[in-house]
């Protein structure tokens, strides 16, 4: 069983990245005068993008973004985050730094989560700033998908941290995964088998990013983990409530998961299922309350949809302004998709939707 895990998981990774390799070698989408530099923010390699300077302005507004790619594929560097970068600087005629935090298996969580962390701190600098000549109140963070994971762990900890001089206006999280607790929400129940991320795909990037074992998959996916009669995760239920924070839309006429006996080992072996760096859903109302104006982009044909809309709601209560902006006919990873050969519709819609946000807010 273990080795079946191994092989399907295998099989997915060599497709996408031979779709990432294949897609490498397109050409990248023209953006007029941007100008692209690798950098290394305290350690941590980043990728630049600026606009021209213009005339009447002094202080550009800045994204920064974190790619996805369950924090084991893609690269800033890949064409796919090379030309949504491109289009976002010279959209918003922002500074965009796409972080290119190390990946499993070189490194597992908590890794992937400090490299964006010190990365970001880094670009928060004051001095760093001028030196992009980026306005301090005009600063997004955002990431799809792991990225969006790793973009909301890492406002959670700039929230908390006192002695910061500058602070992120935004947050923006395209499809974002944001809970390893419950593996059977509506949207894990609906799109089990959906191309591009099946649920045992998911899984198996938490059981890679968390350094477990595959043979856990199976307890994993009927919620073994975090059964009544595991204590650890009992204070954490409450946060994750789907049935009191999703809409009835998303619901649908799905029934909670919920095991009675488990096996409580597992949380005990793998302590970053219910830490909050690894799992921002899980995160404490006060914490929830000082993260800043946030957009939630989901998909309808997307395991991870009640990830984020379970976060959209959880911050909303919150005190926190929220725009959530769900897609019924989109897929989960479609943002990227808008280069021939794969320029969908979806992919357009989508990133169009999103930069309109940022546009309009940052």
């Amino acid at each position: 069983c273990h080795l079946i895990h191994y092989l399907r998981l295998s099989h997915h990774l060599i497709v996408l990245n031979y779709l990432i390799c294949t897609f490498d070698k397109l050409k990248s989408v023209s953006s007029e005068d941007i100008k692209i530099t690798d950098a290394v923010f305290d350690g941590v390699e980043v990728r630049v993008f600026e606009p021209p300077a213009k005339g009447d302005e002094s202080l550009k507004r800045s994204v920064v973004y974190i790619h996805g790619g369950g924090w084991a594929l893609a690269s800033a560097r890949t064409s796919l985050y090379n030309n949504l970068c491109r289009i976002m600087a010279e959209s918003l005629n922002a500074v965009v730094v796409s972080v290119e935090y190390r990946l499993v298996p070189e490194v597992c969580f908590p890794e992937q989560y400090h490299d964006a962390l010190r990365a970001t701190k880094h670009f928060l600098q004051p001095e760093v700033l001028a030196e992009y000549s980026v306005d301090p109140s005009r600063i997004a963070i955002s990431g799809d998908s792991a990225g969006g994971n790793l973009a909301a762990a890492v406002c959670q900890q700039l929230s908390k941290e006192e002695d910061l001089a500058v602070r992120p206006k935004l947050q923006a999280l395209i499809y974002p995964v944001l809970q390893a607790f419950d593996f059977n929400t509506p949207s894990y129940q609906q799109n089990m088998n959906m191309p591009v991320l099946p649920r045992y795909v998911m899984v198996n990037y938490w059981i890679d990013y968390i350094n477990g074992d595959y043979g856990l998959a199976h307890e994993l996916l009927v919620n073994n983990h975090t059964a009544l009669n595991v204590g650890r995760a009992l204070s954490f239920r409450a946060r994750l409530n789907w049935t009191s924070l999703l809409p009835p839309s998303f619901k649908k006429s799905y029934k909670p998961v919920v095991q009675a006996t488990g096996t409580a080992a597992i949380v005990e072996r793998l302590p970053a299922l219910l830490d909050v760096r690894a799992v921002p859903l899980l995160a404490d109302d006060a914490t929830l309350a000082r993260q800043p104006r946030t957009y939630v982009l989901t998909c309808e044909n997307d395991v991870l949809r009640d990830d984020g809309a379970m976060y959209a709601r959880r911050l909303e209560r919150a005190g926190v302004p929220v725009t959530l902006d769900h897609f019924h006919d989109c897929f989960h990873g479609c943002m990227i998709f808008t280069v021939w050969p794969t320029d969908f519709s979806a992919g357009v819609k989508t990133r169009d939707s999103y930069i309109k946000w940022l546009d309009e807010n940052l």
